[in-house]
C-alpha cells in the first residue's frame, strides 16, 4: 500500500479523544484559511518563512551560496577577478595584474565590475538570448567559482543560518569533495563497459591502492568544515545563531560529465564514503542531464550503480532523472531515463522528473511509483529557468493527480536567488494546493530524506501520541532516543502545532479606505 494512503488509514483507526482531535484538525483548518489570506494580502513572506517546512532535500552546496558572498571570501582570500569573462579566479603568478587579471578587491569596489560578477555568478538579471539561454546562464555559473577548500565550513554556516531563519530543520546537501585527485589515478585503466570487470581493474589501480585514504581525506575534509560552522554560528556559547539547530547530513556527489573511469572511480568512492562516514548518507549524479557524455553514458552509469547496489551492499541513491523537455534533447532521449533511474539505478528518490510525461508507458512507471512509494523533488523555480516549464506545463500536476509523494526544494538558491521560503511560496501561488497538502509536502522532505532510523508515522505508539500531541510514551520515546528521522520528525511536529496555533487572520484597523 502506497505510504500515504497507507498513513491516513491508520491514522483513522486510532482511538483518541475526540474533543482532541476535533480541536487539532480545527487548528489547522484555521491555519490553511489563514496562511492563503496572509498570501492574498502582501503577507506571504511573513507566514511561509514561519511556516516549518521540516528540511530541504535537493541542494547543491556550492550552487546554494550567493554571488555576493562569493566575491566576499575571494576578497578576503585574495583571489582575482578576470572581467573579461567575468569569473573568480586563483592567482597564477605573483600578483593578479600579471595574468591581465584584477584583484578581488578592486571589482568588488567598482559598483559595474561587482554588477558584472553578480550577474555571472548566478542567474540575477537574465535575460534569454540567441544562443544563450536560461539554461546555459544556470550551469555556467559554477565554473566561474574560485573559493579555497577551507571556506568549505564558511559555506556550511551560510546555508545553515538561512535555513535556521526560515525555520527549517534538516538540510542534506549534495557536495563533491574529492575529484581533481581522481583523474591521475585512472588515467590509465581501460575500461570495458561491463561493470563487473571495471570494477575489478579500478579497485587493482592505483585508485584502488589510494581508495581509503581517500575516504578518510573526505571524512576529514567534512569533520573540519563542522567545527568551522559550529565557530562562526557560535553555536557552543551563550548566544548561539540561527543555524545552529539545523542538522545537516550530505549526498555524495558524483559529476558524471567525465569518461566511465572518472565516473565510476566518483561512485566507488562514493560507496566507501557512506559505509565509513555516517554523515554521508547517499549518493547522486550531477552535471546537465543533456550534456554529450550523459546523454552517451546514461545507461552505462545506471549500470554502474546497479553492480554496486547488488554487489557492494545497498545504499541511498537518489537521482537527478528527467531534467529534460522537449526541444533540449531529441524525443527519443525523454523516453527511459526516469525509469532506468528506478528499475536500474536504484534510485529512492527522483530529482526534477520534468520528463515524466514522455516516459515509455508513462502511466505504468507512475503508478510504479506510487507502489514503490519513491519521491520527487520538486524544484519549481529551477525548472522554469533551466527548461522553461513552468505552471499548468509543470508536470507536478500530474504527479499530483497520480498521488506521488513529492517534497519542495531549491535546487541551488544562490545561483537562482530564491531560498525554500520562496519556493513554498511558489507552489501556493501557482498552484493554490491546499494547506494540508502543503504541511504533507513539509513532511515529505522527513519522511523520505535519508536520516539514519524508522520513520515516526510507522510507530502505532508515535503516531497516537502525535495525534493528541501529548507527551511521547515509553515506547514512543525509544523510537525517538534510536532514530534521527524520527527524533527530527518529532519536532516538526511541535513545530507544525505552535504555527497552526498561532497563525491566525488578523483583525483589521478601522481606516479611511474601510
Amino acid at each position: 500500500m502506497h505510504f500515504w494512503a497507507g498513513l491516513l488509514v491508520f491514522l483513522s483507526g486510532l482511538l483518541v479523544p475526540a474533543a482532541t482531535a476535533q480541536n487539532t484538525d480545527r487548528l489547522a483548518r484555521v491555519a490553511g484559511d489563514a496562511i492563503y489570506w496572509h498570501l492574498d494580502n502582501g503577507r506571504g513572506r511573513q507566514a511561509f518563512e514561519a511556516l516549518p517546512k521540516g528540511g530541504d532535500i535537493h541542494t547543491h552546496l556550492r550552487g546554494a551560496i550567493y554571488a555576493e558572498t562569493w566575491l566576499e571570501w575571494a576578497v578576503e582570500d585574495g583571489l582575482c577577478a578576470d572581467m573579461q569573462v567575468p569569473e573568480l579566479r586563483f592567482k597564477e603568478t605573483e600578483t593578479c595584474a600579471d595574468s591581465g587579471w584584477i584583484d578581488a578587491a578592486e571589482a568588488q569596489s567598482f559598483e559595474p565590475y561587482r554588477l558584472e560578477l553578480i550577474n555571472a555568478l548566478s542567474t540575477r538579471s537574465y535575460v534569454p538570448t540567441n544562443g544563450w539561454s536560461g539554461h546555459n546562464q544556470f550551469f555556467g555559473t559554477f565554473a566561474k567559482i574560485a573559493a579555497k577548500p577551507e571556506r568549505l565550513g564558511d559555506q556550511l554556516a551560510a546555508v545553515a543560518q538561512r535555513a535556521g531563519k526560515q525555520n527549517i530543520l534538516y538540510l542534506e546537501l549534495m557536495e563533491t569533495i574529492v575529484l581533481p585527485q581522481l583523474f591521475p589515478l585512472v588515467a590509465d585503466v581501460q575500461m570495458t563497459g561491463d561493470p563487473a570487470a571495471d570494477y575489478q581493474a579500478l579497485l587493482a589501480s592505483p585508485f584502488g591502492d589510494q581508495l581509503a585514504e581517500l575516504t578518510g581525506y573526505v571524512r576529514q575534509q567534512l569533520a573540519q568544515a563542522e567545527g568551522r560552522k559550529r565557530d562562526l554560528l557560535a553555536c557552543g556559547g551563550d548566544q548561539p545563531m540561527a543555524g545552529c539547530d539545523v542538522e545537516i547530513r550530505f549526498l555524495h556527489q558524483v559529476v558524471r560529465a567525465f569518461d566511465p573511469a572518472v565516473v565510476y572511480a566518483q561512485m566507488i568512492l562514493g560507496w566507501s564514503v557512506m559505509e565509513n562516514a555516517p554523515d554521508v548518507v547517499g549518493l547522486n549524479l550531477v552535471a546537465p542531464e543533456d550534456g554529450f557524455i550523459a546523454l552517451r553514458d546514461y545507461t552505462l552509469h545506471m549500470r554502474m550503480l546497479d553492480h554496486l547496489y547488488k554487489n557492494r551492499g545497498p545504499q541511498n541513491v537518489s537521482l537527478h532523472a528527467g531534467e529534460l523537455a522537449l526541444g533540449l534533447v531529441r524525443p527519443k532521449q525523454l523516453r527511459f531515463h526516469i525509469r532506468e533511474a528506478i528499475e536500474i539505478g536504484h534510485a529512492k528518490r527522483i530529482g526534477h522528473g520534468v520528463a515524466i510525461a514522455y516516459e515509455d508507458n508513462h502511466q505504468q512507471l507512475l503508478e510504479k511509483m506510487v507502489e514503490d512509494d519513491i519521491l520527487v523533488e520538486i524544484n519549481l523555480t529551477s525548472n522554469e529557468t533551466i527548461l522553461g516549464v513552468v505552471g499548468n506545463d509543470h508536470p507536478l500536476l500530474l504527479y499530483r493527480d497520480m498521488d506521488v509523494p513529492y517534497t519542495i526544494s531549491t535546487d541551488d538558491e544562490g545561483v537562482s536567488r530564491i531560498d525554500l521560503t520562496h519556493e513554498y511560496l511558489r507552489l501556493a501561488g501557482t498552484y493554490r494546493v491546499p494547506y494540508f497538502e502543503i504541511r504533507q509536502a513539509s513532511r515529505n522532505s522527513l519522511s523520505y530524506s535519508f536520516l539514519d532510523g524508522e520513520s515516526v508515522w510507522r510507530s502505532e505508539a508515535c503516531v497516537s501520541d502525535l495525534k493528541t500531541m501529548t507527551a511521547p510514551g515509553a515506547a514512543c520515546q525509544q523510537l525517538l532516543d534510536e532514530s534521527d528521522k524520527a527524533r527530527l520528525q518529532w519536532k516538526l511536529e511541535e513545530r507544525l502545532r505552535e504555527f497552526e496555533a498561532d497563525l491566525k487572520i488578523p483583525e483589521r484597523r478601522v481606516n479611511s479606505f474601510n
